[in-house]
């Protein structure tokens, strides 16, 4: 069912359900879409419901946002989860930057339930030079709940919106100069990793991350058995991932490299100039690093003498990336006893293998000034969300910050 703008309609008459999808796209411009939780004065009375990417869920989890393909943003709905206080849900997208939406060359508004689906489409010359748009509602009357079309211009941003719906704007430093362009050195550069760098916005500021600086590297298995990680594409896909930490952590923005068989390799730095189809180019593609046999010990001694080549640098979160078949046991632990000493941490990750070793016994070795290392498994990369991907990336950085500093290892 296509709505019109102004349209409303009971959602039972729709998609007869109210566990629902509801994913926005808009063409043409760069936009941040959130979600008002408003009560029956239309207010924000509970700033925990509005759900943008830097705040994901309502504490009830009834509106979540998820992931989505493309540069939709979508949100899974739960209504009967929402307290009663609730009284509307308004999906708003405000421009991130110049422009208006008048500019916009294509917008819809998706509702959708197993097969049931209804869309809100819309187009730049709907609108003038407003630079924010009222998308949807979804709000209860006679114990259901309805939709309006509102496709309604707003002339100020998100800031203006925030205000009109009663809420308060924190007052928070502007961040510095390097990550207030972040987005935007995307947007020219490496416009399909927006959303990337924004899903890792929010699982950094989970973990209190936001404002740490660190360098950031990435050692790549190249062995022999990780031919089907390269082919499916699943190492790009990682580095695509790897790369908005460094942007946030880093003000250089680069991401140092590293690939390994029976040899280490030292790969040019990845930035948002050379990140598309990095491991199809660098030094000639994945084809020309990889072949031989894994030995992690020779590439994590080249890792630990570049990071303690400048020791006034900020500490360094190296992403260790292996299929497994590790046998060097005895010389990868005297490794991270040795590196524990020093400003680095090592977040190693399973890939598609088994046969791991000593790095699924980091979290009980003895010895180490700190406990420096991480280890988790997956499959397949895909098995993941953007979310859970970064969360789990993250989880035990912000332990090791605070064992480091309290044991002189970072100021």
């Amino acid at each position: 069912m296509h709505l019109a703008r102004g349209q409303r309609v009971p959602l039972a008459d729709l998609i007869g359900s109210t566990t629902l999808r509801v994913d926005i796209d808009l063409k043409g411009l760069t936009v941040d879409v959130s979600c008002f939780g408003l009560d029956a004065r239309s207010q924000l009375s509970d700033d925990r419901y509005l759900v943008f990417f830097n705040q994901p869920a309502t504490p009830c989890a009834g509106v979540r946002i998820a992931r989505t393909a493309g540069s939709a943003t979508g949100f899974d709905l739960a209504l009967d989860r929402l307290p009663d206080t609730i009284e509307r849900l308004v999906f708003v997208a405000a421009i991130d930057g110049p422009g208006t939406m008048s500019e916009l060359i294509s917008g819809q508004v998706v509702l959708a339930a197993g097969e049931h689906q209804a869309v809100f489409p819309f187009t730049g010359h709907d609108f003038g030079q407003e630079r924010a748009l009222m998308l949807i509602e979804l709000y209860r009357k006679a114990g259901g709940w309805r939709v309006a079309a509102t496709g309604a211009g707003f002339s100020g941003g998100m800031d203006a919106l925030v205000r009109h719906f009663g809420g308060e704007l924190a007052a928070t430093p502007p961040p510095p100069p390097a990550r207030l362009s972040l987005e935007k050195r995307l947007e020219k550069d490496a416009p399909l990793l927006i959303n990337l760098a924004k899903q890792a916005t929010i699982s950094l500021t989970k973990q209190g991350l936001q404002a740490t600086q660190a360098r950031v590297g990435v050692v790549l298995d190249a062995s022999r058995s990780m031919n089907r990680q390269y082919k499916t594409g699943r190492v790009q896909d990682l580095l695509d991932h790897a790369l908005p930490l460094a942007l946030h952590f880093d003000d250089d923005g680069a991401l140092d490299v590293w690939a390994f068989d029976d040899t280490p390799k030292t790969l040019p730095p990845a930035t948002v100039q050379n990140i598309a189809g990095y491991t199809e180019t660098a030094e000639g593609g994945w084809r020309a690093w990889y072949g031989g046999a894994n030995d992690e010990p020779k590439v994590m001694r080249l890792v630990i003498d570049h990071y303690r080549a400048t020791p006034d640098a900020p500490p360094a979160y190296v992403l260790f990336v292996t299929d497994g078949g590790v046998h060097r046991n005895k010389e990868i632990t005297e490794l991270m006893i040795e590196a524990a000493r020093y400003p680095i941490f090592w977040q190693f990750m399973g890939l598609g293998g088994r046969n791991y070793g000593a790095l699924e016994r980091l979290d009980t070795m003895t010895g180490r000034l700190v406990d420096n290392c991480g280890f988790f498994a997956i499959d397949d990369l895909h098995d993941l969300t953007d979310e859970q991907l970064y969360d789990r990336l993250l989880a035990q950085f912000p332990q090791w910050l605070s064992a480091a500093r309290a044991q002189g290892i970072i100021r």
